[in-house]
């Protein structure tokens, strides 16, 4: 991955807007995709894949534009916006929205004027002049016409430039972002664009400033709602129907049931004084109450500070702790490993002052004090108003 280290340096140096928000990105090695790169949400996770043998390629100024190509589809949340639209087309047309803006892009890469269109529009309004409104053919194919083409699509009435239009970057790694929700998603990128920012003083480039700000501006959203949709993407409970297992009685008349497992839920507690609030706490445990009702789930609350102090089950309250000594954020994760089974996720309630590990494997929730901070790049972060 020596290439790629070599890029993001590069973008360090001369974009470091870029460069930062490419830091707060987990990678994975796609050797068998037919791109370069790709980017998603995997897991809740914002993911870079990189194809090292193809990615090598591409020149040094190519590949610091491909990077920028990945960091806009997430800014602009491309991924998640999809929903209900052939994905060919949609992905051709999210290139379009973004490719104008990038300077040194590969030959191939697509942009407006190749389909007799304009610079500036939206994903959606570049779908909406490639597409006709009735004969978008099957959703997860390529072209237009009868729903039950092949899944390249049908060779209907469609433009052929549309159909043989093919992206930079694989975007069919986009469907793990589609249990991600909206509102999540977006605070997620918020954390982790006031990183970037951060780390480049403050400064993003003008193309995509616009997009920061709609992306900082106060979320209109309940903190309540974002804790609640980051638990249901940890794990889903109940029973599912499944066909490839035989129903016990029934044989093949019916689908057999599948269990899912309970949701186990690990909670930490900051006991510093900045978290030992009562109405802090007390309104933080009636949304965890909510959530532990509403599903079948097992939350195990962890009170801790340089080291973990007490653990309890959840019962409907988050007491009153009077711990001391230095905050250090790592001994909850330590704990968290040794738990069986291994928790789903976990959501630490702390002003984020402290030491925390470099990297974690647990879906991870910062619900962090009104004068707090994010301590790690890894995570999603909410704040709790004042």
């Amino acid at each position: 991955m020596n290439t790629l280290e070599n890029t993001i340096i590069r973008l360090l140096r001369e974009k470091p807007f870029y460069g930062h928000f490419l830091l707060n990105l987990r990678r994975e090695t796609s050797s068998a995709s037919s791109h370069a790169t790709g980017i998603t949400i995997r897991d809740g996770v914002p993911t870079l894949s990189i194809n090292p043998s193809l990615f090598e390629q591409y020149t040094l100024g190519e590949r610091q534009a491909l990077m920028e190509h990945l960091v806009k589809h997430l800014l602009h949340l491309h991924p998640l916006r999809r929903k209900g639209l052939n994905r060919h087309d949609w992905y051709a047309a999210c290139d379009l929205a973004i490719n104008p803006g990038i300077d040194g892009l590969p030959d191939d890469a697509l942009r407006p004027e190749q389909f007799g269109l304009e610079p500036g529009l939206a994903a959606e309004e570049y779908y909406g002049l490639l597409v006709p409104p009735f004969d978008t053919g099957n959703l997860d194919g390529s072209g237009y016409g009868d729903g039950e083409s092949d899944e390249q699509g049908a060779a209907g009435q469609g433009r052929a430039d549309v159909r043989d239009a093919a992206t930079l970057d694989d975007h069919a790694i986009w469907d793990a972002a589609d249990s991600m929700p909206l509102p999540l998603a977006e605070e997620m990128l918020c954390s982790i664009t006031r990183d970037s920012l951060r780390g480049s003083d403050g400064e993003a480039p003008g193309d995509i400033r616009g997009v920061v700000d709609d992306l900082l501006r106060p979320s209109a959203i309940p903190w309540q709602q974002v804790l609640r949709q980051f638990v249901a993407t940890a794990g889903r409970v109940g029973r599912t129907a499944t066909w490839t297992r035989e129903h016990r009685r029934f044989d093949h008349v019916t689908p057999g049931i599948r269990k899912r497992h309970r949701l186990n839920l690990l909670v930490g507690i900051d006991v510093s004084d900045s978290t030992n609030i009562v109405e802090l706490r007390e309104t933080f445990a009636a949304e965890l109450l909510r959530i532990a009702k509403g599903r079948d789930a097992r939350i195990t609350v962890v009170y801790a500070n340089s080291r973990v102090q007490r653990v309890e089950a959840f019962t409907g309250a988050v007491g009153r702790y009077d711990g001391g000594g230095f905050t250090d954020l790592r001994p909850l994760f330590e704990y968290a490993k040794t738990m069986h089974p291994l928790p789903a996720a976990v959501v630490y309630l702390t002003d984020g002052i402290g030491p925390a590990p470099e990297e974690m494997e647990f879906s991870t929730l910062w619900v962090l004090t009104a004068e707090g901070e994010k301590p790690v790049p890894w995570g999603v972060e909410l704040r709790l108003p004042t």
